[in-house]
């Protein structure tokens, strides 16, 4: 470690959380300021943000990196706007108690509460519910430093209370394009969030659900709460649990059954044999959003802890037919699952979001920490899926060839040349360029 002369320190960058993935950069960088880091930026021929180094692909690797977690800032809540500002390296499970102490809330979590709230939304990370969009939906405005080191705002950035930097609005920007960014169009150090009022859930779980009866009317499944997840093998002819996250209306009561099976009597880990004392309430009891709507509890190691993760969204009206074709491979698969879920999303208008345009599905895989095993897995797991235009999840594993070569992408994406074409213009040097955005085709 020693002295960055950004006013932070300099460091080697080391591995992301999973241990998969060791950066690539030269150095990390922790400026201290907006203005450090506005000098950095203009200095450095390639440079990427690294969040809470949680994806477990090589999107944010790059040159030089830099990490947000030292910028000044507070969550600043704008109760007429609804709104709150947020420093772009705030973890969801540090936002959400500050926001519930002041009776407010944010829509959804994903099943980490760990994760950042600048690296969650870039990357098109999401909870679950059929009426509920990703992470990003909730972004209102947000504050980059673009590839000529100024600080800008883009959609309805919320001002900060102490009139910190001064920023350049940038209205010729449009926020659906940047807020599933993936880091091409500049270095995020600020959020808007909408909130809304405080509000409880209660977390129920069904095990063993027989997938006949989910896939004969798995609308009414996914439907049945706020959040629903399903949580299999792929090869046995059961759910092995089904997690229903209901908010408390007038209208809530406890579910007893679920397709005719008992809800659980006892906490659950979504791995069988697994101690549930890092999971979050169960059992129907009410408490507070941010104690329910996440899997996970943010004073524990999250999910497992060694594992690889990979994830496809697909188009909600393919979810029987996908999950049919993964069912089918599950005794090839078994060997480096874990465990796999089902979650589900509502359309949003983001260009590179995984939800853009359509009602959406997302079927996820919890691997073993094989790397070599699992990437020769996965050609044939997107192979299986290819029939359904499959995008995967930017934060997770994919390969270049399948559903994440430049064509496959496309295709998929309706405005994926736009948002190559906008990249190009805000950063025409390619100082926000990696490997990772090459090999997809995100930029030239």
């Amino acid at each position: 470690m020693s002295d960055d002369t950004n006013g932070g320190t300099l460091r080697a960058p080391g591995t992301n959380w999973a241990g998969n993935l060791t950066y690539g950069a030269r150095a990390l960088h922790e400026p201290t300021s907006v203005a450090r880091l506005q000098d950095l930026v203009a200095r450095t021929p390639r440079v990427r943000a690294l969040g809470s180094r949680h994806s477990f692909s090589d999107v944010a690797d790059g040159e030089v990196l830099v990490s947000l977690e030292h910028l000044p800032g507070v969550v600043e809540v704008d109760p007429a706007a609804r709104t709150v500002r947020v420093p772009a390296g705030t973890r969801y499970g540090a936002l959400a108690p500050v926001l519930h102490d002041q009776g407010w809330a944010v829509h959804n979590l994903a099943s980490l509460p760990h994760i950042s709230v600048a690296g969650a939304v870039a990357t098109g990370t999401h909870g679950s519910g059929d009426r509920s969009g990703t992470l990003a939906t909730a972004v209102r405005g947000l504050e980059v430093v673009t590839a000529d080191g100024e600080l800008v705002t883009v959609g309805a950035a919320q001002a900060p209370a102490s009139g910190a930097e001064a920023a350049t609005h940038r209205p010729d920007v449009p926020l659906d394009a940047v807020v599933v960014g993936l880091g091409a169009f500049g270095i995020v150090t600020a959020v808007t969030l909408a909130i809304e009022p405080t509000y409880d859930v209660a977390q129920e779980v069904y095990p063993d659900v027989p997938w006949d009866a989910v896939l004969a009317d798995l609308d009414a499944v996914t439907g049945s709460a706020d959040s629903v997840s399903l949580f299999t093998d792929w090869r046995s002819p059961t759910v092995a649990q089904v997690w229903r996250k209901s908010r408390l209306d007038a209208g809530w009561e406890p579910r007893p059954h679920l397709l005719g099976v008992a809800r659980s009597a006892v906490e659950l880990h979504p791995l069988a044999g697994v101690d549930p004392a890092s999971t979050t309430a169960q059992l129907g009891v009410p408490g507070p959003w941010h104690e329910r709507l996440s899997h996970f509890r943010m004073e524990h190691t999250p999910s497992h802890g060694e594992e690889l993760q990979s994830e496809y969204l697909l188009a909600r009206e393919h979810a029987v037919d996908a999950i049919t074709a993964l069912r089918r491979l599950g005794t090839d698969l078994a060997e480096q699952l874990l465990v796999a879920e089902v979650r589900t999303m509502a359309a949003d208008d983001l260009w590179l979001s995984g939800a853009s345009g359509r009602a959406t599905v997302g079927l996820h895989m919890t691997w073993r920490r094989d790397v070599e095993a699992v990437g020769a897995l996965l050609p044939r797991v997107e192979e299986a899926l290819a029939p359904f235009a499959p995008r995967p999840h930017w934060g997770k594993l994919f390969t270049a060839t399948g559903a994440g070569s430049p064509a496959a992408l496309r295709a998929a994406y309706p405005r994926f040349d736009d948002a190559r074409d906008l990249a190009a213009r805000l950063d025409p040097q390619g100082r926000f360029h990696n490997a990772f955005l090459r090999r997809h085709g995100l930029v030239g």
